[in-house]
């Protein structure tokens, strides 16, 4: 019996997300259905089915999985992964996977591919995912997952089906694309991570962190450090649009209940009942 990495799971509205996340510790993700994870600062045994990787940022809680996840899907005979990165971490990365190589005698096949902000990343006729640009003190992304389908354009509602076809069949493009904002992760951030990409308070499902929380901690030196506070996250309560909101990334300095006693307690009403501690 292989015993996994702890991970949490939740469903909501036909996706399971899973996952583990506290600071300076690990943080990774899967939503199964949509065939794709974020981040890799650990690789439980149940993930390793995952073909793609969307990684926020280098630091070790959030990458330090990168070669072990490669290695076990070539040893378990499994396609090579595709993983997303910051560009500015690509080389870095494909030096570290070459290292590896060198150390374990066994290939590193993966395909690297380095993003920007403004990005839009086909997954699948479905899906897409587009990059921002977050605030951390490494180069950084968050990543949000569209749904899109094809409907029909207003102006040709009131016609029958054999207008439609008809039209089709002339070459005239009969419907357009709507896109809702599905999943999104932040990673690691200071408030303009958020501020600075309206789309984000209105994706279905909203994975963002609150590292800190209590009273005394200094907003200064947290943004220096590129992490929120709790008070970051009321003070925008109006904006989140979201269905759901899983907070994440929680300072190890403090146990379980003492963050949900207090984090609860300061949380608006307006947020209470679609705010998920991820402890």
């Amino acid at each position: 019996m292989v015993e996994n990495l702890p991970y949490h799971s939740l469903q909501h509205d036909g996706l399971t997300i899973e996952g583990y996340s506290r600071a300076a510790v690990q943080s990774y993700w899967r939503i199964p259905e949509l065939k794709l994870g974020f981040d890799l600062g650990g690789s439980p045994w149940d993930f390793m089915n995952l073909p793609t990787i969307f990684i926020t940022h280098a630091h070790l809680d959030h990458m330090a999985a990168l070669p072990v996840y490669v290695a076990r899907r070539r040893m378990m005979k499994m396609e090579p992964p595709t993983i997303y990165l910051p560009e500015e971490n690509v080389e870095w990365a494909d030096r570290l996977l070459k290292v590896w190589q060198k150390l374990d005698r066994g290939r590193m096949n993966c395909q690297l591919i380095g993003v920007k902000a403004g990005q839009e990343i086909e997954l699948s006729r479905d899906h897409l995912v587009t990059v921002f640009a977050t605030s951390h003190t490494v180069p950084s992304v968050g990543y949000l997952v569209w749904q899109r389908r094809k409907k029909l354009k207003p102006k040709y509602l009131a016609l029958s089906g054999n207008e439609i076809r008809d039209l089709r069949m002339s070459g005239e493009e009969v419907s357009h694309e709507v896109r809702t904002p599905l999943v999104c992760y932040t990673g690691d951030t200071s408030p303009p991570g958020i501020d600075n990409y309206p789309p984000l308070f209105d994706a279905r499902i909203l994975i963002t962190e609150i590292t800190f929380f209590r009273p005394e901690h200094r907003k200064e030196k947290i943004y220096k450090f590129g992490h929120m506070h709790l008070d970051d996250i009321i003070e925008r309560a109006d904006k989140f649009h979201n269905e759901l909101i899983i907070a994440m990334h929680f300072s190890t300095r403090y146990a379980t209940n003492q963050i949900e006693k207090a984090v609860m307690k300061k949380i608006p009403a307006q947020l209470k009942d679609r705010i998920k501690l991820w402890l």
